[in-house]
């Protein structure tokens, strides 16, 4: 049993030291974008997804990881201590009453603790600050439309790039777009989702995105880039046979750069028609032609 306790306490650990090496090892890790062979949360670029990543790593990593050892030293004390050669003899009680309440209250109590903190998170996601720029995203099969109504931009298209245009881009292939989402940095930045087939999900992971588009319904969620960059997120909802090929592409700009490209999206205005000059001098005919004839007003007296 002894050996049992050192076993579990070893392997707890492990698994703390392994969390801390996770942790240490965070600024390693892409920003905007999948880091192969890694296993932590993609860092984060926004206010919420700080919020999300302390949720997800300092209460439920912890909760997640005593209670997994805790059953892993129950199964073993099981096997090794109540096999059929160990104990042939079975006991005759069935019930424990201060263990039942135990396992009831406890968990209850657990889950209280986690309910408490997440709907803190899921309240500062739906309280959104008072926005700076609106886009409505629309998810299509199978690609992404927005537009910017507050600018009067109208809708346009954003398709994944092939494999030899990603690369000529220096775009990672399966996120890079042709036409990106382009938002100021430091501004709220509400994003109003809707679906125009099927359900699809417009996720970002560095922003801590993850909105359902449903036809017919509107939703919205809201996020304030902290850097300049470009950050990439997908379809998360299996919308059909391409789900695989409609990334989201988002890129921050300097408030300055914003502008430029809003204005640089405005359509040209309307060519004013030149308005020719009144004459007051009837010109000459030319040599040889007849002379038009004048129109003479007269007045008839009628008696």
């Amino acid at each position: 049993m002894r050996g049992l306790r050192s076993a579990a306490t070893k392997v707890g650990l492990a698994t703390l030291a392994a969390m801390a090496s996770v942790q240490a090892h965070a600024g390693d890790l892409l920003m905007g974008q999948p880091t192969p062979g890694a296993i932590s949360l993609q860092p984060a670029a926004s206010i919420m997804k700080h919020e999300a990543i302390k949720f997800h790593d300092w209460l439920l990593l912890p909760i997640i990881t005593i209670i997994s050892l805790f059953v892993l030293a129950l199964l073993l004390i099981c096997v090794f201590r109540f096999n059929s050669k160990a104990n042939p003899v079975p006991a005759k009680f069935s019930h424990n009453t201060t263990i039942e309440i135990m396992w009831t209250g406890i968990p209850v109590l657990i889950l209280m603790v986690i309910a408490i903190f997440s709907f803190r998170l899921l309240y500062a996601y739906h309280n959104m600050p008072k926005p700076d720029v609106t886009v409505k995203a629309t998810g299509y099969q199978w690609y992404w439309g927005y537009a910017y109504p507050d600018q009067k931009i109208d809708e346009y298209t954003s398709n994944v790039l092939t494999e030899a245009d990603a690369k000529a881009a220096g775009k990672p292939y399966l996120l890079g777009t042709n036409n990106p989402l382009i938002v100021p940095v430091h501004k709220t930045v509400r994003v109003i989702v809707t679906g125009a087939d099927v359900i699809h999900d417009f996720a970002l992971p560095a922003f801590g995105l993850k909105t359902d588009a449903v036809p017919g319904r509107v939703n919205e969620t809201w996020f304030n880039a902290e850097q300049v960059g470009t950050y990439y997120g997908e379809c998360d909802q299996l919308c059909g046979i391409q789900h695989a090929y409609m990334p989201i592409e988002i890129k921050v700009v300097s408030q300055a750069d914003f502008d430029a490209w809003v204005a640089s999206k405005a359509p040209p205005p309307a060519a004013t028609p030149a308005t020719a000059a009144p004459t007051t001098a009837t010109a000459a005919p030319a040599s040889g032609a007849p002379a038009a004839p004048q129109k003479v007003a007269t007045t008839a007296i009628i008696r």
